[in-house]
């Protein structure tokens, strides 16, 4: 048995991408471990070998995936798949431990061999790699939205090995089957990740000399018929793909020959003859968006899609035909748990798409079905159906249909009881339907102020901020003001203030500003001693921050006589006359209101 799994370690082909050292190195020490496999007696074979083999196939199982793997999550979480190939080095480390090779008859140099390997494997479980930090360090401002310089896209194409269109479609494809086996999106990071594989892709064909040629030969090539690459020809016609989809085996078809395989029964991959798991089809965006660069470089119109009327003005629309939406939506019907956390993840990202996707999803009935998934059990499905709807309701017809589908109550029971990044989606929703007027009377009678207080409090930096965002939209409503306050937010708005490294200084202003103008809003804010942390920051701070502290401080001011004395002793005035004369418009009026009131608490 480990010999056999050892052969098959051995007959892998040389990895590629950011992992190909760690890869390397663990297939070099199993082919060195070939001997002693050679020389297993029958008896240890039956015994004590299965930890080696166990081992062994652990070992062989990570070299596949990341072989088939995603280069570009790879690079992005190259500590966790470090942490797997030192625990893979550890487990046949202990293995060969608990094998008593040195009792085997096998030649002395062969004993020594094994020796060294073993000393190699024990080395190799103690220690990790350090990433490449010129690596993380390039991945980090590609994924940003500043400008990216072509050499260093070049730079992360070598050393994610993805040169050619083939390595493009390879990538996508792992992409895509990472969507497909969790059901939805791997910690947020797939739209990063297909993003900065759009920009390696524009890299490589800008890149190509031969592409280059092409293209100055533009008049030319229109009369020619060039090669067809095999990567962009649908298994089943054998000819260019104009929509690529992607089945659950993973493997890519053009939509409606696929579609006329599945409409006439089949229930198996065309290519493999794998059973599908589902007959969803996943639209292959990435290499949709490839065989337009190819087309475009080498002066090609793509075929006219041959579907019926119906078809055609859904596929002008969206990224899904009538039939795929048709699909998901009985699978969302279903009562099969892992199905509805799969549709749901589909639509999510569908839905963030364009809004085209928008308008089709919701028109197929979507928005109902996706309010009943907001009860699951399930926490990926819950947090895929919130999800949807908040990206959903970027389209403003779509909050109407939200609300009218009795959403508000169970969004803010998910904001109450679900996981963090449910939490956070949930209070992204709440603000998405505030826009609507009528919605913050709604929603704040729904009870959606206190679970967004605690957001506020114990969230994620992110859920933080999206809770904050939320509560100040709902607060431009007097009635949620008050909710706001009774709720206790001051207390933590002020503690923002007090200590400004938590990041939510902007927001705590931004915030109070509104809630000192409600008067129960302002007495409360007057008796959590305002005054020392609002002269810091209209010494301090930025130009908005000075600005909103200001406002807040000419309330308070305006309304009792001790507050602005207090604030006259605190020392405010001089910051208060340089912000009088290069503050913004709003900063310099209230400014000159709160001297004002000082001069006149003088004269009194």
């Amino acid at each position: 048995m480990p010999k056999r799994v050892a052969d098959e370690i051995a007959a892998l082909p040389e990895p590629r991408g950011p992992l190909r050292r760690p890869c390397a190195d663990l297939s070099r020490r199993v082919r060195l471990l070939a001997p002693l496999l050679d020389h297993l007696p029958a008896a240890a074979a039956a015994a004590s070998s299965a930890p080696l083999a166990d081992a062994l196939g652990v070992a062989r199982d990570l070299l596949r995936k990341t072989r088939d793997g995603s280069k570009i999550d790879q690079a992005m979480r190259g500590d966790a798949f470090l942490d797997e190939f030192a625990a893979v080095n550890r487990q046949i480390h202990l293995a060969l431990d608990a094998l008593p090779y040195h009792a085997f008859h096998m030649p002395q140099e062969v004993h020594e061999q094994v020796a060294l390997v073993h000393s190699q494997f024990q080395r190799a479980a103690a220690r990790t790699d350090p990433p490449d930090t010129q690596l993380s360090r390039d991945l980090a401002w590609a994924l940003s939205d500043r400008p990216t310089d072509p050499a260093l896209l070049t730079r992360i194409s070598d050393k994610l090995q993805l040169h050619t269109m083939a390595d493009m479609k390879n990538e996508s494809i792992a992409l895509h089957n990472m969507v497909i086996s969790t059901a939805g999106e791997p910690d947020g990071c797939v739209d990063q990740m297909s993003s900065l594989l759009k920009k390696l892709k524009d890299c490589v064909v800008t890149d190509d000399p031969a592409n280059e040629a092409l293209a100055t030969r533009s008049a030319s090539i229109k009369h020619r018929s060039p090669i067809i690459p095999d990567e962009f020809r649908c298994p089943i016609s054998l000819e260019l793909m104009q929509d690529p989809v992607i089945v659950s085996s993973g493997q890519t078809y053009e939509r409606s020959c696929i579609q006329k395989w599945l409409d006439s029964g089949h229930k198996t991959c065309p290519k493999t003859q794998q059973p599908l798991s589902h007959t969803s089809l996943t639209p292959n965006f990435v290499l949709k968006s490839l065989i337009a660069q190819w087309c475009e470089v080498n002066g090609i119109e793509l075929p006219k899609n041959k579907q019926n009327s119906r078809d055609k003005k859904a596929a002008k629309s969206s990224d899904y035909d009538h039939a795929g939406l048709v699909s998901l939506m009985n699978r969302l019907r279903s009562g099969n748990q892992d199905e509805q956390r799969a549709a749901a993840g589909e639509i999510r990202l569908l839905a963030k798409r364009n809004v085209n996707n928008r308008i089709c999803i919701a028109e197929a009935g979507a928005i109902p079905l996706l309010v009943n998934l907001l009860s699951s059990s399930d926490p990926r499905t819950q947090e895929h159906a919130v999800t949807a709807l908040l990206n959903l309701s970027i389209h403003e017809n779509n909050k109407a249909s939200i609300v009218d589908s009795h959403a508000i109550p169970k969004i803010v029971e998910v904001l109450k009881t679900g996981s963090m990044e449910a939490r956070e989606n949930a209070a992204a929703t709440l603000f998405s339907l505030s826009v609507v007027d009528e919605n913050k009377v709604t929603i704040g009678a729904a009870g959606a102020i206190p679970p967004l207080i605690n957001l506020l409090c114990d969230g994620s930096p992110r859920g933080k901020k999206d809770a904050a965002t939320a509560i100040f939209n709902l607060c431009i409503y007097q009635g949620n003001k008050v909710r706001a306050v009774k709720a206790g937010i001051v207390i933590h708005l002020m503690n923002f203030l007090v200590d400004p490294t938590g990041g939510m200084i902007d927001e705590a202003l931004s915030l109070l500003s509104i809630l000192a103008g409600n008067p129960e809003g302002k007495v409360v804010i007057a008796q959590s001693e305002p005054i020392p942390p609002l002269v810091a920051v209209i010494k301090t701070g930025s130009p908005r921050n000075r600005e909103n502290a200001a406002a807040i401080l000419w309330l308070l001011c305006s309304a009792d006589a001790e507050q602005t004395l207090a604030a006259k002793a605190a020392g405010v005035e001089d910051a208060l006359k340089e912000l009088s004369e290069t503050g913004t418009d709003r900063a310099k009026r209230k400014a000159s209101s709160i001297l004002e009131l000082m001069r006149q608490a003088n004269e009194a």
